[in-house]
This record gives structure tokens, sequence and C-alpha cells, in this order.
């Protein structure tokens, strides 16, 4: 069963976040490339956890008029 992901980690940039493991920046473990896989919230910021969940929104126009 897979670690459940941490959606605001207290210190991202101290973690390699490219498999279940989630190594040390300092000591990787897998050997999943020379350079650590940044975290979701250091890459796309705050909300991303939000993004991309309801890709298809109504036009706000047309649900008044109905």
């Amino acid at each position: 069963m897979a670690k459940k992901f941490p959606i605001h980690p207290a210190h991202p940039e101290r973690t390699c976040w490219g498999c279940d493991r989630y190594c040390a920046a300092d000591q990787m473990i897998c050997g999943n490339g020379t350079e650590r896989t940044q975290h979701p919230i250091e890459t796309f910021g705050e909300g991303w956890e939000r993004e991309g969940l309801d890709p298809v929104r109504p036009d706000q126009g047309a649900a008044q008029e109905s």
C-alpha cells in the first residue's frame, strides 16, 4: 500500500518526491536521478491539489438563464 501523499508538507525542499520512499534530498536510495523530484507545491504553487479536478465548468451565464 502506498504512503499517503502530503498536501502541504512543512519543508518540501528536504525530500525527494519521485517515489514512495520519500528519501532525504541528500540520501536518495532509489537512484531516481541525480536531482530530487520536486513536490507539486514547489512547481505549481498554492492550490495545486485543486487544479484539474473539474476541467469542464458550466458557463455562468447559461446557468443563470435557466
